[in-house]
């Protein structure tokens, strides 16, 4: 049965956010023995209310309270999340990728590029082998641990086509969190598609339908719902005591903890973070380094689609099972420093419709006439860290719970473009060789692989927390998502985030176990 703790209960562990690294989190936590509140911020969805349908389950997943993007960041959605229980990972496509090793160590193999803010991880591939191993096998991920691959689909066949036809050959159908065969009371994918609408079939790993009603059956987990964070309250000591939140009866409650880990996704933890400030921590708490909400990252990401000369039907199987790895590498040859790889992808009509060829015409009516012609790739690269790409509260503006108006500040650097062009002009060769009569390119969608604003590192002075996610200022405060990422890698991030929080949970259990917290 699900838990119900006292708010003066102050032996808890309140986690704040319920994705991919807060229910990691609370799973881990309850599956020991450990009390934990987990406060979201967004309503609970049940299996019934995922439909295969874009534009009904944007409406129902998306963060759409007011945030201010300036710079390259679209205004209004400079990033995009989902608010609810599970998070972005009822979002997500469920790409699992581990980081390599260079990508651990970006400063010492690229060297620092001019005005970025490069640092290397304060962990190594080799230290979350172990953790990337346990998160594969949790969530099932194909290709590893014996789990056969996703079936190809015919946008993968073209895909691949396309890729082989330019001499690439590094080309499969991805490490996936989706079931090719029932596994862990969970069914195989029926290659129903649009899988970033949510799985209505939970082929699908999210923590909404795994981490978060596991945690549920130990007795010790006690979520709630509908609960907007303002506030993290510290002590006479400089300690986390408590966090404030605004239920869904609309009264601000505060609820003791022992311990709180923030995993709010960046916006969301850095606008927390910043706006606890208090005599003890005036710029935010911990601020002291000056680094929370800066070195914000979101992928180099675009989408090109090719018009073949026959019918593709993209939208039949799963979104993004396919990859092409080739260019996953640091070399300089290419007019930039860091890798991209190509991932499969589909979107409905709706999306094409208004995106590709906005407005009304000629060009527009043959576009969405051959629809089923078009097949489509997503470009996902490494996106340097910058200190001026931020998260920072506007000065006036309010929320309609009285916070202040996060903004978001983005500017692609000039790595970042001379990336564009090139993976631009693969892309177009790739499906120009198979026969494309046209080729279409979109970028500058709002965000939805966000890193930075709270990077781990071994100094005090230039970084947030440690290798744990332990913040520097506070020793019972945790930093527990993306926001820790030193840099971003072209590696989707999720089983990455997952992995550290896996790391994360067994110090936290480590830790008060021995008193330390």
């Amino acid at each position: 049965m699900p838990a119900s703790f006292d708010l003066n209960d102050d032996s808890v562990v309140v986690v704040i956010g319920s994705g991919a690294g807060g229910g990691t989190v609370s799973h881990e936590l309850t599956a020991r023995g450990v009390k934990v509140v987990c406060l979201e911020a967004g309503p609970r969805l049940k299996l019934s209310d995922i439909v295969n349908n874009e534009p009904e389950m944007f409406g129902k997943l998306s963060w759409l309270d007011r945030r201010v993007g300036q710079g390259y960041a679209p205004d209004g959605m400079p990033v995009w999340s989902v608010k609810g229980v599970g998070g972005t990972t009822t979002h997500w496509t469920a790409c699992c990728p581990r980081l390599h090793d260079f990508e651990f160590k970006s400063l010492s193999t690229y060297g620092q590029l001019p005005d970025c803010n490069l640092a290397d991880w304060p962990v190594t591939l080799k230290d979350m082998e172990p953790w990337y191993d346990k998160a594969e096998d949790m969530l099932g991920v194909t290709g590893t641990h014996g789990i056969e691959r996703l079936p190809k689909s015919a946008n993968f066949k073209v895909m691949e086509a396309a890729a082989r036809a330019v001499g690439y050959q590094d080309i499969d159908t991805y490490n996936m969190a989706i079931n090719s065969a029932p596994r862990n009371g969970r069914p195989a994918c029926l290659q129903l598609g649009f899988c970033n609408s949510g799985c209505a079939i939970n082929a699908k790993w999210t923590t909404l339908f795994n981490h978060i009603t596991q945690a549920e059956a130990t007795d010790c987990f006690d979520l709630r719902p509908q609960s907007m964070v303002t506030r993290i309250v510290t002590d006479a000591k400089g300690r986390a005591s408590a966090v404030r939140y605004i239920g869904p009866d609309g009264v601000e409650h505060e609820q003791k903890a022992r311990v709180v880990c923030v995993a709010a996704n960046v916006v969301e933890t850095t606008r927390l973070l910043l706006n606890s400030a208090n005599e003890r921590f005036p710029h935010g708490l911990a601020n002291s380094s000056d680094q929370v909400g800066r070195n914000y990252m979101r992928h180099v990401m675009a989408m090109v689609f090719g018009l073949m000369p026959g019918v593709v039907n993209m939208y039949k199987g799963t979104t993004c099972a396919g990859v092409i790895r080739d260019e996953v590498k640091h070399d300089t040859s290419r007019g930039f420093s860091g890798g991209f790889q190509w991932h499969l992808l589909a979107l409905g009509p709706e999306y094409i419709a208004t995106n590709l060829i906005p407005g009304w015409g000629k060009d527009h009516a043959e576009l969405m006439l051959n629809y089923d012609k078009l097949s489509g790739v997503i470009i996902t690269g490494e996106d340097p860290p910058q200190a001026d790409n931020r998260i920072t509260l506007h000065a006036t503006d309010k929320d309609q719970f009285g916070l202040p108006v996060p903004v978001v500040t983005y500017n692609k650097h000039p790595n970042t473009n001379a990336m564009l062009d090139y993976a631009y002009r693969r892309s177009k060769e790739m499906y120009q060789a198979l026969g494309a009569t046209k080729t279409f390119t979109q970028e500058g969608f709002g965000a939805t692989h966000n890193m930075g604003v709270c990077r781990m590192g071994k100094d005090a002075k230039t970084s947030v927390t440690n290798s744990y996610g332990q913040t520097h200022d506070i020793p019972n405060l945790f930093v527990s998502d993306g926001s820790l990422f030193t840099t971003a890698s072209c590696a989707n991030p999720t089983l990455t985030i997952i992995s550290l929080m896996l790391r994360q949970a067994d110090y936290l259990v480590r830790e008060l176990q021995r008193g330390a917290l």
